[in-house]
């Protein structure tokens, strides 16, 4: 079945995550944008995979968002994986650019922004993403702000990452979160991390080591009104992390470079990345794949204490959630 969203949005949950949900069971939503712009094929499917064996292993549901034939498709099948990872040119779909994908009716990879909106529409809690955009260099003079950051002021969703990328201002980020009221709290670590860096050097504003607190936290967040996310943030793993001094000198020499090259715009985060793989010969890649699983599984650990703690209160999100009005033939069964 499916989900009709102001008549006119299709949002199709797979049979696994409508049954999760119907029965008040954790699911965790990721973002499509991993698998086609990413790693090569094959590579890029067996690390979707692994991903979603991630969320599995922390007590969840994986559901990988996707736009797919004039809907929002929540929830992919190993075939769909296959399909999204080995077709050419799937363009990267992120939240303004939502609304045409849909219209196109074509295939669409979801970033985070776009995948906060499809968690949201589905009523699902939880997303786990490696880390997030946010307030790039020179932003007081581009106005380069990531959409994942205006994007958290619209969508009720808890957001589990590694922090933002270290290409970032991460303080003018931080500021960002501050000023539109974004709960920021880090589980079982004192500072904000930084993608494949423990820590970007900043503190956290909120360190909660117990699942069970965050859980009740995120429902007070929405208790009080707030019609906005929740950001988790967990570190990569200290024998997996990239050292971040290493690292901030590699992007100083990118930035000269990329000035130098009249890069800018949204070109300037991959060649940021590239530059800082290349200065580290590839750890830095392999501290992504890292930073990918570990934010899985903690995302579907604390998707699953969340699910606990409405299961105790009666589950009230329950009568919150969209009702489902019509027939999808691709994949049948949602919860009413």
């Amino acid at each position: 079945m499916t989900r009709k969203v102001h008549s006119t949005v299709e949002v199709r949950l797979s049979e696994e995550v409508a049954d999760a949900l119907a029965e008040g069971r954790a699911v965790v939503a990721l973002e499509s944008n991993v698998i086609t712009h990413g790693l090569r094929y094959p590579d890029n499917a067996a690390t979707a995979h692994r991903v979603e064996d991630a969320v599995r292993e922390g007590g969840a549901v994986p559901a990988t968002v996707a736009v797919d034939d004039g809907a929002i498709r929540v929830g992919m099948t190993a075939a769909d994986i296959e399909r999204f990872a080995s077709t050419p040119g799937i363009p990267k779909v992120s939240a303004r650019d939502l609304p045409v994908a849909l219209a196109q009716g074509g295939m669409g990879a979801m970033t985070v922004a776009s995948s906060l909106i499809a968690a949201d529409l589905a009523g699902i809690a939880f997303f786990a993403s490696a880390g997030i955009g946010g307030v790039h260099r020179g932003a007081e003079t581009s106005m380069d702000i990531s959409s994942d950051l205006i994007q958290f002021t619209r969508s009720r969703v808890a957001v589990v990452c590694a922090g933002a990328k270290k290409i970032l201002d991460l303080g003018l980020t931080m500021e960002y979160l501050e000023t539109h009221s974004v709960p920021v709290v880090s589980y079982r670590s004192a500072d904000f991390p930084a993608f494949y860096c423990v820590s970007s050097g900043i503190p956290s504003p909120c360190r909660v080591d117990d699942a069970t607190v965050i859980a009740r936290a995120v429902e007070n967040h929405w208790a009080l009104g707030n019609h906005s996310s929740f950001l988790i943030t967990t570190p990569v793993d200290a024998a997996e992390a990239v050292d971040d001094a290493e690292v901030d000198r590699a992007i100083e020499e990118a930035m000269v470079a990329a000035r130098r090259d009249g890069v800018r715009g949204n070109a300037i985060t991959k060649y940021l990345m590239r530059a800082v793989d290349a200065a580290t010969h590839g750890r830095s890649s392999r501290a992504n794949m890292a930073v990918l699983i570990s934010t899985a599984r903690t995302g579907g650990h604390l998707a699953a204490a969340h699910a606990r703690h409405l299961a105790d209160l009666g589950n009230p999100a329950a009568a919150d959630a969209p009702v489902a009005v019509g027939v999808a033939h691709a994949l049948p069964g949602v919860r009413g």
